[in-house]
């Protein structure tokens, strides 16, 4: 008797999950209760693209996958150590031209405008401000030219005793004036005239430098000369302005000793002298030609006068000529943009240049271009017009000293001469 229900048997060695001892395995057959979906086929993985890396110098043939993270399994490089392309550690960015040239722009703008300042203030922080044109008592009306009073003087301030002996300047003391010019910086060309100091003038009344008081005119003729002797550069500038009727906006002043170092600075002067001198007392001694003066010769050169027949109106002329030489060397890019030409010629000047109160740099500068301008051809150089002599002084011409300062007031192209 078979207590089983149909189909199902007793026999263990056919029981489901007991053992496996038939030759075939337990089939779904014997498994009615149980029936399990077929499952879909499954695709094969594809593996996304590697991209392509370039070649940084290694073996195309070898690639290790370093480059793309396939050594640690990710193929965006996202493995240890990775990051986003562009980062890894062996990149190695080009460099940022542009950027390095805009920086070291920037760098040399603010070096040089630095230098430009400091050189400023240095300079300006030398310039001897000793003259107060504010002195200067009835002065004639303002022209549209800058008019300019330059004068030598036989200053030995800060000279030893040997070199006074060199230069051949003596040892008298205090100072006078030994060249005087005036120079006027106008649109329609500039113009140099030169004042012998021999010239016959009239002291004016005037207000004394140092005292403060008042000295009415009297009627005086004397030497131009004898007026910076009498009360400095103040007298000599209100007599200049009383005698032309021309107004003196700046005045500067040089001394021996500041004009031979500033020619020595510059490594001398070159200068096209027509026909060789002699002269004892300056120490003049030169040969006919182009040469190169040294300070000691250029002192010689501008203080010479008997060694000429015209005595001062000769030596005038040199002084012209030499000035010029020199504010044409002194201007150009050979010594502003050399250094150590530069400031020593700038510190040699300044230590002896002694100008009035309210020149500036500025003023200087024009000073200099616009005597650079007269030996370029582009002005007039002559010596204040003459008419004959007064008890052994020259007398100027008066109608053509009067034109003369009348084209200068106008800024009208100077058309008188001297003769």
């Amino acid at each position: 008797m078979n207590d089983w229900p149909e189909g199902w048997t007793d026999d263990r060695n056919a029981r489901y999950g007991r053992g496996s001892a038939d030759a075939q395995p337990e089939g779904a057959r014997r498994m009615r209760h149980v029936q399990r979906p077929a499952a879909p086929p499954q695709r094969p993985p594809v593996a996304p693209p590697v991209p392509q890396q370039q070649s940084r110098g290694y073996d195309d043939a070898y690639d290790s996958g370093y480059n793309t993270g396939q050594v640690y399994g990710t193929p965006q490089g996202g493995g240890r150590g990775g990051g986003p392309r562009g980062h890894d550690r062996g990149s190695v960015s080009a460099p940022d031209w542009r950027r390095r040239i805009k920086i070291g722009s920037i760098v040399v703008l603010v070096a040089v405008l630095g230098t430009t300042i400091g050189t400023y203030f240095w300079a300006d922080g030398k310039m001897r401000r000793e003259v107060d044109l504010a002195k200067v008592i009835d002065r004639p009306k303002e022209g549209d030219c800058t008019t300019y009073l330059i004068v030598g003087s036989d200053s030995r301030e800060g000279m030893t005793a040997e070199e006074k002996k060199k230069l051949h300047t003596g040892s008298a003391e205090g100072k006078r004036t030994d060249s005087m010019m005036i120079l006027a910086a106008c649109g329609s060309g500039n113009t140099m005239i030169s004042l012998p100091r021999d010239s016959d003038v009239e002291i004016p009344k005037f207000v004394g430098s140092d005292s403060g008081k008042t000295f009415p005119a009297q009627g005086r003729r004397v030497k131009l000369n004898a007026a910076y002797a009498e009360d400095g550069p103040e007298l000599l500038v209100r007599t200049v302005e009383h005698n032309t009727g021309l107004r003196i906006d700046h005045y500067a002043e040089i001394g021996f000793a500041g004009f031979a170092n500033i020619v020595d600075a510059l490594g001398g002067v070159e200068m096209n002298i027509e026909k060789g001198f002699k002269d004892k007392k300056s120490g003049a001694d030169f040969q006919a030609g182009k040469q190169t003066l040294n300070g000691e010769q250029a002192l010689a050169f501008v203080r010479t006068r008997y060694a000429f027949a015209e005595s001062d109106l000769a030596r005038t002329k040199n002084q012209q000529k030499f000035l010029s030489a020199l504010a044409s060397q002194a201007a150009t890019p050979g010594t502003i943009l050399n250094p150590f030409k530069l400031y020593p010629t700038m510190g040699a000047g300044l230590d002896t240049l002694i100008v009035d109160k309210d020149m500036s740099l500025f003023d200087l500068g024009e000073m200099f271009f616009a005597m650079k301008g007269i030996s370029g051809g582009d002005g007039t150089s002559m010596n204040m017009p003459i008419n004959g002599t007064r008890g052994g002084n020259l007398v100027w011409d008066k109608a053509k000293v009067q034109q003369l300062v009348q084209q200068i007031q106008n800024d009208e192209k100077v058309t008188v001469t001297e003769k």
